[in-house]
C-alpha cells in the first residue's frame, strides 16, 4: 500500500474517532464474505458505522488524536473491526444477540470510559444513553406531583375538597 493511501485512510479513521464519541474494536476473526455482508447490514440498521482496519493505520489514528487511547493499542491485534456509533450501549447490545457468530468484543470506547475484553460486553449493554438517562430523571420528577393528583383524585380526595369547602362556607 502507498503511502498516499495510509495518509488518506489514517485520516479518515482520525476524523471518525472524533466524529463519533463511542466505539468499539471487534474481532471479526473466521468470518467469511456473508457473515461479514450480514454484520454490516445490521450495523447500517442500527446506525453503527463499522470499518475493518489495519491495526498499524488504527494505532497511527489513535496516536493522531488528542486523546490517549494506548490501554486499546494491545487490542489491536489479529482481524479488527471499529464499529462508531453515537450511542454507547447500541454496539453491545447487539453484539450480545450476535454472540455465535462474532467470536468476541476486543475493547471499547464509550462514556469516555475505555473497557477491555470480551468479559466487559454485559457492563457496556447495561450503561444507559442520554436519552435513556433523561427519561429516567423526568419519570422521577414526575412521580411526586403524580401521586399528589391521585390522592387527591381518590376518595382521600372527595374529603379534602369537603373539608376544604366546609371551611371556605364557614369563612363567609
Amino acid at each position: 500500500m502507498k503511502k498516499e493511501v495510509k495518509d488518506t485512510i489514517i485520516s479518515e479513521l482520525s476524523a471518525l474517532i472524533n466524529q463519533y464519541p463511542h466505539f468499539y474494536i471487534v474481532d471479526v476473526t473466521g468470518l467469511n464474505a456473508e457473515q461479514t455482508s450480514n454484520l454490516r447490514r445490521k450495523c447500517f440498521a442500527s446506525e453503527i458505522k463499522m470499518s475493518v482496519v489495519k491495526n498499524k493505520l488504527m494505532i497511527k489514528a489513535f496516536d493522531a488524536s488528542e486523546k490517549d487511547y494506548t490501554a486499546l493499542y494491545p487490542s489491536l491485534k489479529g482481524n479488527t473491526a471499529i464499529m462508531f456509533t453515537q450511542t454507547a450501549n447500541v454496539p453491545a447490545k447487539m453484539l450480545k444477540e450476535l454472540k455465535a457468530e462474532i467470536p468476541a468484543l476486543k475493547a471499547a470506547y464509550a462514556e469516555e470510559s475505555i473497557f477491555v475484553g470480551a468479559d466487559k460486553l454485559n457492563e457496556l449493554a447495561a450503561l444507559k444513553s442520554k436519552n435513556e438517562l433523561i427519561a429516567d430523571v423526568i419519570a422521577l420528577l414526575q412521580s411526586p406531583a403524580k401521586n399528589v393528583i391521585s390522592g387527591l383524585q381518590g376518595s382521600a380526595g372527595n374529603k379534602i375538597h369537603g373539608l376544604l369547602q366546609a371551611m371556605a362556607e364557614k369563612a363567609e
